[in-house]
Order: C-alpha cells, then sequence, then structure tokens
C-alpha cells in the first residue's frame, strides 16, 4: 500500500511539473510574441525566457506556431466540457447555443484580443488559423451526438448543426472585430445566435416552396 502511494505521489508530481514546465514556455512565448512581434522572436528568445533547453521546448511544441494555438486546443475542450454538462433534457439547438455563448464569453480577455489581433496581422498565423474551426466542428459533431446516446440516424443530423453553428462562430468572430467599443461579448453572442435561427427559419420556408 505504500509503495503504491508513493508511485502515484510520484507520478502526480510528474504530471504537474510537466503542466508547469509547459505553461512556463506558454507564458513566455506569448508575451515575447505580444512585445516583439510572431516573426521577431525566435525559438532560443523562447527558451531563455522560459530558461529551458531547445529540446526541452520540441517536448511540447512541435514548432512556435503551435504554442500561439495552444490556446485553441483549450478553447476547444472548454466547449466540449460545457456541451456535456448541459441538461439532458435540452434541445440540441438550445444546447449548442449555450454551450458556445458560455465559452465565448471566458475567453474574451485582454490576453484572448491580444492574440487575436497577433494572429489577424501575421499572414503565417492567420492561414493556420483557419484550420480550428475544421477541428471545431468536428469536435462538436461528435459532442452533441454523444448527449443524442450516438444515435446513428442522428448522425448526420448534428454533423449539419455543427457545420451551421461553427459557421456562425466564424463570420461572428469577423464582425466582433467591428464592433463598437465597450460592446458586450454576451450581447453581442446572443445577437448573433438569434440572427442565425432566424435566417435558418427563413430559409426554410424559402425551401418549402420547393417541395
Amino acid at each position: 500500500m505504500a509503495e503504491s502511494k508513493r508511485t502515484e505521489t510520484g507520478e502526480g508530481r510528474r504530471v504537474r511539473k510537466r503542466r508547469q514546465t509547459r505553461e512556463r514556455i506558454e507564458n513566455a512565448a506569448m508575451a515575447l510574441f505580444l512585445q516583439r512581434g510572431f516573426d521577431a522572436t525566435t525559438i532560443e528568445d523562447i527558451t531563455e525566457a522560459a530558461d529551458v533547453s531547445k529540446r526541452s521546448f520540441f517536448d511540447y511544441f512541435p514548432s512556435k506556431e503551435e504554442v500561439v494555438f495552444a490556446w485553441q486546443d483549450s478553447f476547444a475542450d472548454r466547449l466540449m466540457a460545457e456541451i456535456a454538462a448541459r441538461p439532458v433534457e435540452e434541445s440540441s439547438v438550445e444546447a449548442v447555443e449555450a454551450a458556445i455563448t458560455t465559452t465565448v464569453i471566458a475567453s474574451v480577455d485582454e490576453r484572448g484580443l491580444a492574440l487575436g489581433e497577433l494572429i489577424r496581422c501575421t499572414p503565417a498565423l492567420k492561414a493556420r488559423d483557419q484550420l480550428k474551426y475544421a477541428k471545431l466542428e468536428q469536435k462538436l459533431a461528435e459532442a452533441l451526438l454523444l448527449r443524442r446516446g450516438n444515435d446513428s440516424e442522428q448522425r448526420s443530423r448534428m454533423r449539419v448543426l455543427a457545420a451551421i453553428v461553427i459557421g456562425a462562430l466564424r463570420v461572428g468572430g469577423e464582425l466582433w472585430q467591428q464592433r463598437p467599443a465597450g460592446a458586450s461579448p454576451q450581447d453581442f453572442a446572443h445577437e448573433i445566435f438569434a440572427e442565425l435561427w432566424k435566417m435558418l427559419a427563413e430559409f426554410g420556408d424559402q425551401a418549402k416552396t420547393r417541395l
């Protein structure tokens, strides 16, 4: 029993140390990117600021681009957790709107806004940024299907819903950059979804005339 406890404690320390090292690298890199710009920051700059070796850097990140997009992976993870936490009696539409609104609002902070601006101003990052939507769409479809008990008959419906919602999220992100000063993220998210459901209803009415 004592040996098992020591092993568990040792594993916990290793996991914690790896997490702390990863966070130190990420924080050092972000500070440099925002201060100097992405292109002007080298991996050597990051490792020196984080006090790690170059080999350690590559243990956690295959490139400096991946450091920037690590926060996007955490956004996807938080969104999946929010979807899973929604009440089972909610419809898929209600669950996805509530989960995305909560996750987006939680992500709109000073650092998130600064990173968004960095990505938009850096061509290499801007091109890579588009891949996040494909990943989000796939993960969202899987999370929504899981809420429906992995019913194979619902797979296509959940994929379409995920594609529509992530498309709206992409457009919303672009519109957010044009927002007036002091705009409320919560009000903005609600407006985007209200407009989305309205448009879908209108498209549905138009489609009925073709039946």
